[in-house]
């Protein structure tokens, strides 16, 4: 039995191509893009890189400038503060000097005035008693007397002269202390004669 023979134009739709695509069928059209989606892709990533990458340098440039600037202001602490401690040392040295120099001043405007001293005592002694000498000193005064008359009362005689001088209204408010030194005979006139050191007041006294 012959097998039927197949028509030419059946083989040539089977072996050629169509000569243009079936547009109905997207899987058959050729691929027209000019730029693949890939590289926007690849593209958008290296621009991120390339952000993340200036961002970081910028960052690191700020974080390079801010210790920079610390470390000068450091540099300036440690300067400012060498001389803030010379500065101390100074004020405190100048404070100590201050005081003494305070004291002494005060010292000297609460000293009593050496004329009122010597009038006073002279208004207060007694006749009996002749001054010999005073010896004003800076913390006080010293007198040195003879007591006329027989040397047998000359001891109680020294004992209420120290107590009129402590008790004094006007010399009493000024000493601290009225101490009798000595009393002793004088060979020469054969009379007694003392040595009393009148003490002032320390912080101040009052002056007549």
């Amino acid at each position: 039995m012959a097998l039927p023979l197949k028509k030419k134009s059946d083989a040539a739709a089977v072996t050629v191509p169509p000569w243009h695509p079936n547009l109905r069928i997207v899987e058959t059209l050729p691929d027209t893009k000019v730029v693949r989606t890939a590289f926007f892709v690849n593209g958008a990533a290296m621009l991120l890189a390339l952000v993340l990458v200036l961002l970081l340098g910028v960052q690191e440039w700020k974080l390079h400038e801010v210790n920079k600037q610390i470390d000068d202001w450091q540099r300036q602490i440690d300067r400012d503060t060498k001389q803030s401690d010379e500065a101390k040392a100074l004020y405190a040295d100048f404070q100590s000097e201050e005081a003494k120099v305070d004291e002494v001043a005060d010292f000297v405007a609460s000293r009593p005035k050496l004329s009122n001293i010597i009038l006073r005592l002279g208004q207060i002694t007694p006749k009996k008693i002749a001054f010999d000498s005073l010896d004003f000193r800076d913390n006080g005064f010293n007198i040195r007397a003879t007591i006329k008359g027989a040397p047998d009362p000359a001891t109680s005689d020294a004992s209420a002269y120290l107590k009129q001088l402590r008790v004094d209204k006007v010399l009493g408010p000024m000493l601290h202390e009225v101490d009798l030194l000595t009393l002793v005979k004088n060979q020469m006139s054969g009379r007694m004669v003392m040595e009393i050191f009148c003490m002032y007041k320390k912080g101040g006294v009052k002056k007549p």
